[in-house]
């Protein structure tokens, strides 16, 4: 996580292999694979429209920003390329259709820090980097380990994805807590709103298989609060 950045994400990393290592059975690792266990998880994605995104936007002053805020925005780029990478080794490992939906979103969700990137003139260039490969060093751990947990079973995989999806709402509302310009929270915060979406997403298909989750970043409260709040849309459209 930022400023917790280096300290989140290792911490991340050293948590999951006891959040992880629990195991799963056969029956439970097939049953959560089926297709059908994914019906309905389009609700959960998120829509970018480029061009009501930058219409959007124009309705805020441009300002310089601080060296905080600009770090923010390129390790929130890094970090959505991470959610985007790892969820497509998910999906090549186990073709669930959840990893190629919520997949498809965190690309819209880079291409959304890409905008702010392109307006506050950054090096941005992070993002066309090949997949599983970052600058940041704690997020190239991060995936690294990520992927090696996720590969081992289905749960496993569903597992990696729900603490992926709780690295980037922390991190994202501390970014917002160190910005006063307007239209980097708004992206901020609708980022963070897709990211609840799809942390709901991966706790629900865990649990339509008998399984549980417990929170390893947020707060017992703040993940209750936002699995038991309905999806509320996300996107910029």
């Amino acid at each position: 996580m930022k400023i917790t950045a280096i300290c989140g994400a290792t911490a991340a990393i050293c948590i999951l292999a006891l959040v992880l290592g629990a195991g799963c059975t056969t029956d439970r690792q097939q049953e959560i694979a089926q297709p059908g266990g994914t019906a309905g998880e389009n609700s959960y994605t998120t829509v970018l429209d480029a061009g009501a995104l930058d219409a959007r936007l124009e309705q805020y002053p441009v300002s310089a920003l601080s060296a905080a805020e600009a770090l923010d925005i390129l390790y929130m780029q890094e970090e959505e390329k991470l959610a985007r990478d790892v969820y497509r080794v998910f999906s090549d490992a186990w073709g669930m259709q959840i990893f190629n939906n919520i997949g498809d979103a965190e690309q819209t969700h880079l291409d959304s820090v890409t905008v702010l990137i392109d307006r506050y003139g950054l090096d941005g260039a992070s993002a066309t980097a090949a997949p599983g490969v970052f600058d940041h060093a704690e997020l190239q751990a991060l995936y690294d380990d990520l992927t090696e947990t996720g590969q081992r079973s289905p749960e496993d995989a569903i597992r990696a994805a729900a603490l992926v999806e709780e690295t980037d709402i922390v991190d994202l509302r501390d970014a917002m807590s160190r910005t006063d310009k307007e239209d980097v929270r708004y992206v901020y915060d609708n980022l963070k709103r897709g990211s609840e979406n799809h942390l709901r997403a991966f706790v629900r298909i865990l649990e339509q298989q008998g399984g549980s989750y417990a929170p390893v970043i947020l707060t017992p409260a703040e993940y209750t609060e936002i699995i038991t709040t309905a999806v509320r849309p996300g996107g910029f459209t």
